[in-house]
């Protein structure tokens, strides 16, 4: 995978992503009018002009276009990524990239979310700041969210807010499994998480990432027998082919036996249909 600035070659090939998006996904949640007004403002003019000015980012895979991304300062537009590609982390690893960029010179990025995209973005852990409206024409309405998001993004290799993990592997003394989700969030060199599903109700981590991307962390959890648990980590991250990231985890109980274990996480992959 190769994620860099468009090229004016590149032009045609995002102008069909968005277009095909829109006009699959965007009837589900506007009118005609309104799904006719976005392929109008993701014109070939409009990207071969932003293509110019260096605001678009293209992530490719043997020449194939897997998605696309736009920033102009520390505003997000025209996220897409392709159907094929979708399901497999690649529009988080396409925000990651922008977020970051972002971060060099602002604290905060913001964007306009299709009703389509907004729940993704508040995973991603943007706020609503206000709703918008806009009349295509006299029988039209469209609406969409402003959002807005503070960054703090440390000089770690790997940037874990936002990103949803669930176990692959787990000892038997450990008591996480398939139906537990983990979400993180990270500012700076602070990690914390929340998690809950299958044998625990609610837990919560915090501790702190490494420069090259380990983490270590305390956790702690109820679980079905309304007992506390509480236990300390180490994980190391390895980036998969597909962009998500899995850890190998080394841990141990605080309380109760106190017993050591060995675990292995995996990003999720969620739904990326129009970001």
């Amino acid at each position: 995978m190769k994620y860099e600035i468009a090229k004016n070659e590149n032009m045609e090939q995002i102008y069909q992503l968005v277009q095909n998006t829109i006009n699959a996904v965007y009837p589900l949640y506007y009118p005609q009018g309104a799904v006719e007004f976005f392929c109008g403002l993701h014109s070939r003019e409009n990207i071969a002009a932003d293509i110019e000015n260096g605001f678009v980012r293209v992530l490719l895979s043997d020449g194939c276009l897997v998605g696309t991304g736009s920033r102009n300062k520390n505003h997000i537009a025209r996220l897409f990524v392709a159907s094929d590609f979708q399901k497999k982390g690649y529009g988080s690893y396409i925000m990651q990239c922008l977020e970051k960029e972002i971060s060099l010179n602002s604290g905060s990025v913001y964007l306009d979310a299709s009703l389509a995209a907004a729940c993704f973005y508040e995973h991603r852990g943007y706020k609503t700041m206000k709703h918008q409206e806009l009349f295509v024409n006299e029988n039209v309405r469209l609406t969409y969210e402003v959002m807005e998001k503070h960054i703090a993004i440390p000089k770690t290799d790997i940037f874990y807010e936002g990103r949803c993990f669930l176990p692959k592997m787990n000892a038997e003394n450990g008591e996480a499994g398939n139906q537990t989700l983990f979400f993180y969030h990270q500012n700076e060199n602070i990690l914390w998480a929340d998690y809950y599903g299958g044998e625990i109700k609610k837990g919560s981590m915090v501790g702190t990432v490494a420069v090259n991307g380990e983490l270590d962390f305390h956790y702690q959890h109820i679980n079905l027998n309304n007992q506390v648990r509480i236990g300390k980590c180490h994980s190391i991250p390895r980036i998969l082919s597909d962009g998500r990231i899995e850890l190998s985890e080394e841990w141990q109980w605080l309380n109760g036996d106190k017993s050591k274990g060995s675990s292995i996480v995996i990003e999720k992959a969620t739904d990326k249909n129009d970001r």
